[in-house]
């Protein structure tokens, strides 16, 4: 028994030595992303383009909703990040622009303010204790993994923030999207956020929903 379990520990050491031991796995793009991330190019094709990303200099459209645009360096689109466990995104907040309320299953954020002014905080899952603070040039704040967070344009020019996080794809569920931009029946809704259905029903007007 000690034997087997000895024998099983050390294949999986032996493995785990082996995986550690590739320098890099360039995502392969043209074949599906897995819970492991994509798999590893072809070392014969990998190029110094794979370890370089231009994406972050321009950004992307600005959401006329929420006057924000957050623009990715994530594997899809910066392959040389796969199963490095980072990745990076460009944060352009608008005046009065926000970031509403959202998680990022996949990962922990760190947030380094650019430009601007940008009030930011997320809610802890023991006690929901929130924790927010006025961040200004030069300052980071960190948002651990899973937890709601948030973050506002409080100045009176365009802030510019860049983020990284702890995953190659972190991942993004916006609370409001969730509840509204789907077409979940607004009695279930109703039931389960205690709103009234003509709140509701205008909610889900403006972000797309159905029923």
């Amino acid at each position: 028994m000690y034997f087997q379990a000895f024998f099983i520990f050390s294949l999986l050491f032996i493995s785990s030595s082996q995986a550690a031991v590739l320098d890099f796995c360039v995502g392969d793009l043209s074949l599906p992303d897995g819970p492991g991330g994509y798999s590893c190019k072809k070392p014969s094709k990998v190029t110094a383009d794979d370890f370089a990303y231009s994406g972050l200099a321009t950004p992307v459209k600005l959401n006329p909703l929420i006057k924000a645009a957050v623009t990715p360096a994530f594997a899809p689109q910066f392959p040389g990040l796969n199963g490095l466990g980072i990745s990076m995104a460009r944060l352009d907040l608008a005046i009065g622009g926000v970031i509403p309320m959202h998680t990022h299953p996949g990962g922990s954020e760190v947030l380094y303010v650019v430009q601007g002014y940008i009030c930011a905080g997320f809610v802890s899952s023991s006690d929901n204790k929130v924790f927010f603070k006025n961040l200004k040039p030069g300052d980071i704040m960190v948002f651990p993994q899973g937890l709601l967070h948030f973050q506002i344009n409080s100045g009176k020019i365009p802030a510019l923030a860049v983020v990284s996080f702890s995953s190659p794809t972190p991942g993004l569920q916006i609370t409001d999207f969730a509840l509204f931009a789907n077409d979940l029946p607004t009695e279930i809704v109703a039931a389960t956020t205690f709103l009234d259905a003509a709140t509701i029903k205008k909610l889900k007007g403006v972000l797309g929903g159905t029923n």
